[in-house]
């Protein structure tokens, strides 16, 4: 009795004991832990973010472009391609998979969990790891890579503090939009906006159930479930959150049922900066919006007028340099590659559309004609005019312009050595207009190839708000990324004589004023004598209308106006209307030798239709910062360059230009019925080829060559500014026309008052 009793004695003590250290080590427990998560929230242990980076995340996202009809047409970034969207433009699908997959008590914590973790405790982690969508949301915008368990054990505190605090500053939508706009789905695709684009072509209000689980599916591992590399094993994790999104009462047993059976139907468009709309356009803005001040000391001695251009355009051009020019809150610079800028552009998408559809249709039949004529020529793809020698002296700077060239040299290769690398056979894939193929070439015929592409630049302008509506600076950015609209400069040929002319109408001489069709003999600035030769044969000694020789491009005729004039009459007047390059003051200037950017000429050529008045062109109308907030805007620029009574005269002779002269197969052959003004061009040997159009609410520009001026059709039937450039023009018009939606008709004229009369100076 007395033993049992001592017994119990001794098993009181230890119970005792037991709960006193068992209550003493779980107060000690209770207080390390508490001790723990205050040296968290005050900083001193671990990294918390400052309360002001918690309120405004340093969320990294690209810039988007958008055409004037709100399409968005490409995106500027380096390494993310995140672009940053409302929660009222998601998809509740998407929402309603994330909440059921992720977090289904997501609307009842406050940032951690508790019955989570608990039941994550008891069942040794096979229920999940208790994490909340706050939580995984801290850590992917605080936590870097961990390398081992340990390290990734002592985040998890770290994360729960700064959830907590997410959950005081954000409600829950602001969560959700932020958890969506940074997770990264793989191939450049971060955030969901990007994801809805990537992996099915649309937007993500637009997102349907199988789609948004698919996406949600993703969260678990993107790598494991990636719908490209492993599309049965990403359509088994859909599965399984459409399994949860009918658990939990977001879609019903039958939807859940019949959406299980339906396959992935992934539209993957993989997200590269040389596909997409107008890639030349957009790389010329980024390059325009990203310039910094320009230093006199930066530019070679032989551009130094490049420098001039430059210089003016950033003191006068509020999109020239913007990034550097203008300053965020904080007073640092804005960087297009990750602030999230909205740039809205003047370009319609639609248009753009035709524009390199028309591009890309006459360019194939066009580089098809270019083939045969050279088939047989030892010298192609240069002009038979050109010795063997001067080919390969052409080829050998091609050479080594090359990077190829430069990393052997630097190497310390022989001249003789690299010669030998660049004429031997490997194996490389080679672009056509059927696509990509494998082949066997050398170096040196690998540019001879890419050589035999000819080249075009193409825009399109409203002449009376300067909007860009279509812009094509070559045929295939990804493989001649060279911008023939604004940097290629190349001569203008006779689309210059409309400038000659206006220089007579704006002195007072008509349309209708007549010379005799005869070679004329100008005596230049050195004393030398010069006469054009004139092509047409017809009507040698007959006395002829001003109209006339604009009509046929007759070189007579304009030498006849440039004995009017001094040389630099018509440089004047051609920098007025907005030509910046050097220009020769030459009596030989009348038949356009001077080389003059696509860009530049369309910005002269709305002088005409505008009334005299010419209008730069406007890229972009405005640019919002990331929340929103207008931060740019921009105003078409104005020259008064002639008299109405002038452009009206213009009108009125490049008209029959169209009507009865060198741009009459618009009418004949493509069948376009709007009134139109414009002119040809072609230069020595067939080099370019140039059509400048307009009609009453457009103008375009279209120039066609080879890389090298010894680059070009032999023959003229080909070679001509009719045969290369026109069609283009023409196939772009037919496409604008057809299309009611853009707002175009056959039916509109130019605003032409009906008291002008193009004869009335002529008449006694």
């Amino acid at each position: 009795m007395a033993q049992k009793q001592k017994n119990n004695e001794q098993t009181s003590n230890f119970k005792l004991q037991f709960a006193k250290w068992f209550w003493l080590l779980f107060f000690i427990g209770v207080a390390a832990v508490v001790l723990l998560f205050v040296m968290i929230s005050k900083g001193w242990l671990g990294y918390l973010p400052p309360l002001d980076e918690l309120q405004n995340p340093r969320n990294k996202y690209a810039t988007e472009l958008y055409s004037s009809d709100m399409q968005v047409i490409g995106r500027y970034y380096i390494n993310e391609n995140r672009v940053e969207v409302k929660y009222a433009d998601i998809s509740p699908n998407v929402i309603n998979a994330l909440i059921a997959t992720e977090d289904v008590r997501f609307y009842e914590h406050s940032g951690i969990d508790f019955f989570a973790l608990f039941r994550t405790a008891i069942k040794l982690g096979r229920a999940g790891g208790g994490s909340t969508l706050t939580q995984q949301l801290s850590k992917q915008l605080y936590s870097p890579h961990a390398d081992n368990k340990i390290e990734r054990a002592m985040q998890k505190p770290i994360e729960w503090v700064i959830a907590a605090k997410l959950e005081r500053l954000y409600s829950k939508e602001e969560i959700i939009q932020m958890y969506l706009n940074q997770f990264d789905f793989l191939y450049n695709a971060v955030g969901i906006k990007s994801a809805a684009q990537v992996y099915f072509g649309t937007t993500p209000d637009k997102l349907n159930i199988q789609q948004a689980a698919m996406l949600v599916g993703m969260f678990k591992n993107p790598a494991l479930y990636n719908p490209i590399r492993r599309p049965e094993r990403t359509q088994s994790r859909r599965n399984v959150v459409l399994s949860q999104m009918e658990k939990y009462g977001k879609i019903t047993e039958a939807e859940c049922d019949s959406l299980k059976q339906l396959p992935l139907d992934v539209h993957f468009h993989s997200v590269d900066h040389k596909e997409g709309l107008a890639p030349y356009l957009r790389e010329y803005l980024r390059q325009v919006i990203t310039a910094k001040e320009p230093k006199e000391s930066n530019y070679p001695s032989w551009n130094k007028q490049q420098y001039a251009y430059d210089k003016e355009q950033w003191e006068h051009n509020p999109l020239y340099g913007f990034c550097q020019k203008n300053k965020k809150a904080d007073g640092s610079t804005y960087d297009i590659y990750n602030d999230g800028l909205r740039i809205y552009t003047t370009i319609d998408s639609r248009m753009q559309r035709y524009a390199e559809e028309a591009v890309n249709e006459h360019m194939r039949y066009l580089q098809t004609q270019f083939f045969k004529e050279k088939r047989k020529s030892k010298t192609a793809p240069f002009s038979s005019q050109l010795k063997k020698a001067e080919v390969d002296d052409i080829m050998n700077r091609a050479m080594k312009q090359t990077d190829r060239y430069r990393s052997l040299k630097k190497k310390g290769m022989s001249d003789e050595e690299i010669t030998n690398i660049f004429n031997t056979p490997v194996e490389m894939r080679v672009f056509t207009y059927d696509g990509m193929i494998d082949t066997m070439l050398s170096p040196l015929d690998s540019i001879r190839w890419n050589k035999s592409f000819l080249r075009c630049g193409m825009m399109s302008i409203d002449p009376h708000s300067g909007h860009v509506k279509a812009y094509v600076g070559g045929p295939n950015f990804a493989h001649f990324q060279y911008d023939m609209v604004n940097l290629g400069r190349r001569q203008i040929g006779s689309t210059v004589k409309p400038f000659l002319y206006t220089l007579a109408m704006e002195e007072n001489m008509w349309p209708c004023d007549k010379t005799v069709n005869q070679q004329v003999t100008l005596i230049d600035a050195n004393g030398r004598e010069w006469a054009p030769r004139n092509s047409d044969k017809n009507n040698i000694g007959d006395t002829v209308t001003l109209e006339w020789g604009l009509t046929k491009s007759n070189n007579w005729i304009s030498a006849y106006l440039m004995s009017l004039f001094t040389p630099d009459a018509l440089v004047n007047l051609m920098h007025s209307f907005g030509i910046t390059g050097e220009l020769p003051a030459v009596v030989s200037l009348c038949l356009g030798p001077c080389e003059v950017s696509v860009a530049e000429m369309v910005d002269a050529y709305t002088t005409f239709p505008n009334k005299g008045i010419r209008i730069e062109p406007i890229y972009v109308t405005r640019i919002e910062d990331n929340n929103g907030n207008v931060i740019a805007s921009f105003a078409p620029v104005t020259h008064e360059i002639i008299s109405e009574e002038a452009s009206y005269k213009m009108i009125h002779m490049l008209r029959n230009v169209i009507d009865h002269g060198t741009g009459v197969r618009l009418r004949y052959k493509y069948g376009l019925k709007m009134p139109i003004g414009g002119k040809t061009g072609t230069t020595q040997n067939n080099s370019d080829g140039w059509f400048m159009g307009f009609t009453p609410s457009l103008v375009n520009g279209v120039w066609v060559g080879g890389e090298d001026r010894g680059i070009h059709f032999d023959k003229m039937s080909e070679g001509q500014g009719a045969s290369m450039a026109l069609p283009i023009w023409a196939l772009y018009m037919q496409k604008v026309m057809a299309d009611p939606t853009l707002g175009y008709s056959d039916t509109e004229d130019f605003d032409i008052p009906e008291w002008f009369d193009p004869e009335a100076g002529c008449k006694q």
